[in-house]
C-alpha cells in the first residue's frame, strides 16, 4: 500500500541538546533515520523540523524536508502541520518514525502502514512486542498495551498492566500467560485523523499517564496493534543511548 514516512524532528532537547543533528558514524542523526526509513516500502520519507540547521543538513544529504513552526505542543502536532504543508489528507496513510531511532526495522514501518489498512474504523496503528522480564514490566519507563480479540488498543500505561490479581499478590516474580505487550513508538495515522488530532482536547489520562495516545482513545477513535516478535533497536534519549549507537556505526567502519 502507499504511505509516506514523517520524522519529527524538534531541536531542543532536556537531555540530549541538538539531538538531531548528533553526529552518527560521519551523519547527522535525523539523516540516518531518514536513510533507514527508505528501507521500508514508504513512497515518500519526510522529515518535519523546527529548526533551519535541521532543513540544512536534510538537505545536504538529499533528504525531503520542510519546515514547521517552533511552537508545537506535540510530535503529532508538528506531523499535522506537515501534512497540510504535503496536502496530504483524508485516507492519506503517514507512519510517524521518531527522530531519535536511527536503527528502526523498515519492516515494522510497513507492518504499521499495513495494519491501518486492513483494520476498518481505526484512525491510528501503533506496534508491540511481548514482555519477556520483570523489569521491563514493573519499570514506568515501558509503556504496556492492553489490547482486545481485535488487536485493537484497549489502554495504554506506564503501571504494569495486565495485573495478574493471584500471582502477582505478593509482588511480581513470574510473568503472566499470555505475555504483557510492551508498546512501541511508532505510529501510523490516516491523514485525514492526523490534520483534526491538534483540535482535540486534551484528555485526563494523556495528562495524569503523559501518553498522547491516551487522547485518541478517550475521543472514541480505534487504534490498532500490530503486535511483533522484532524487538526494536534502541532508540537515542541519553548520552549513555547516544553512546552505544555511536559504538554500532563505528564497528561497521572497522
Amino acid at each position: 500500500m502507499s504511505f509516506t514516512v514523517l520524522i519529527p524532528a524538534r531541536l531542543a532537547s532536556t537531555r540530549l541538546p541538538n539531538k538531531p543533528l548528533a553526529d552518527l558514524g560521519g551523519l547527522p542523526m535525523v539523516v540516518r533515520v531518514a536513510q533507514q526509513a527508505r528501507k521500508s516500502r514508504a513512497e515518500r520519507v519526510v522529515v518535519a523540523a523546527d529548526d533551519a540547521s535541521i532543513v540544512e543538513a536534510c538537505r545536504a544529504h538529499q533528504v525531503d524536508v520542510v519546515l514547521t513552526r517552533t511552537d508545537h505542543a506535540t510530535g503529532s502536532d508538528r506531523l499535522a502541520e506537515a501534512c497540510e504543508q504535503l496536502g496530504l489528507d483524508g485516507g492519506d496513510v503517514v507512519v510517524n518514525v521518531q527522530g531519535d531511532e536511527p536503527l528502526i526495522e523498515p519492516a515494522l514501518i510497513d507492518a504499521c502502514a499495513e495494519v491501518l489498512g486492513r483494520c476498518i474504523g481505526c484512525v491510528m496503528s501503533t506496534a508491540a512486542h511481548a514482555i519477556d522480564n520483570i523489569a521491563e514490566f514493573t519499570s514506568t519507563n515501558v509503556v504496556k498495551v492492553v489490547c482486545d480479540a481485535s488487536s485493537r488498543a484497549l489502554y495504554f500505561s506506564r503501571a504494569p498492566l495486565p495485573w495478574w490479581r493471584d500471582g502477582y499478590r505478593d509482588g511480581v516474580s513470574a510473568l503472566s500467560t499470555p505475555a504483557p505487550l510492551r508498546h512501541i513508538g511508532i505510529y501510523g495515522y490516516h491523514a485525514g485523523f492526523l490534520r483534526r488530532f491538534p483540535t482535540l482536547s486534551q484528555s485526563p489520562l494523556e495528562n495524569v499517564e503523559s501518553l498522547e495516545q491516551l487522547r485518541v482513545l478517550w475521543h472514541g477513535e480505534r487504534i490498532a496493534v500490530h503486535v511483533t516478535d522484532i524487538r526494536p533497536g534502541p532508540g537515542v534519549d541519553t548520552p549513555e543511548d547516544l553512546a552505544k549507537v555511536r559504538a554500532h556505526y563505528e564497528s561497521l567502519r572497522a
